[in-house]
């Protein structure tokens, strides 16, 4: 499917997945929540996000945890001005936690973000971004699925939620660096993929606003009259 200009409604489908297996708890789920609420009303991020009213971005979120523990919390959108970042942020602070499969399934949460983004066929970008503060534990392997036929031509990028317990010592660089590299070889796919770190739960809205910055500062003005094809 090749979304031409005269067809294409938005610039850049953006999905986001947000972990809430059982390694998260009921603090570190608001962080998250309240999190990306704050990352997209930043004025830096708003502005990005609202560069090109007549192309915009289509933002969808869902949590993910075990296989099968998917659900919705916003719907794909069109963020179209001011008042419509305003409503998904009140959104995101609105919703609450429901019980989930407390394993961590990756590769189900990128089957469901790249099957979404299939559906947004008048888009000329396709991004997937999953966070996470552990290695897949059930379900399909990620990097099995890279050549999955949806998934392969989609950007995955991630936010990687690294521990942020002192008492850890020198053994807390260990296993963020390597969180960090199992997301960077099992889980990132696509042209200029990448990997973001966030120091702990607290730092979750900072990680989350510089890597919107990132994938929003990716579609430059000269980019905008080439759009991506994409194979339902």
């Amino acid at each position: 499917f090749l979304a031409s200009q005269g067809q294409a409604n938005c610039r850049q489908a953006l999905a986001l997945g947000l972990d809430v297996s059982g390694s998260v708890d009921a603090r570190e789920y608001r962080l998250q929540m309240d999190g990306l609420a704050g990352a997209l009303t930043r004025p830096e991020v708003r502005d990005a996000i609202l560069a090109f009213p007549d192309a915009p971005i289509r933002l969808y979120v869902f949590e993910w945890a075990g296989p099968g523990s998917v659900r919705r919390v916003l719907g794909w959108t069109d963020l179209t001005d001011q008042a419509a970042v305003t409503r998904v942020a009140g959104i995101l602070r609105s919703t609450t936690r429901i019980k989930q499969d407390p394993s961590t399934a990756i590769g189900q949460a990128m089957l469901h973000g790249a099957q979404s983004l299939l559906s947004q066929q008048d888009c000329w970008r396709f991004t997937l971004d999953l966070s996470g503060d552990g290695e897949s534990n059930s379900g399909p392997r990620p990097r099995s699925l890279r050549q999955n036929p949806g998934i392969a031509q989609i950007t995955i990028n991630a936010l990687v939620i690294g521990s942020d317990a002192q008492s850890l010592g020198d053994r807390r660089q260990a296993e963020i660096a390597a969180l960090w590299a199992y997301f960077k070889n099992e889980v990132i796919h696509g042209p200029d993929a990448f990997v973001e770190l966030a120091l702990g739960f607290e730092d979750f809205e900072n990680a989350m606003a510089r890597k919107l910055l990132k994938e929003l500062a990716s579609i430059a003005v000269s980019q905008l009259d080439r759009p991506a094809r994409m194979t339902p």
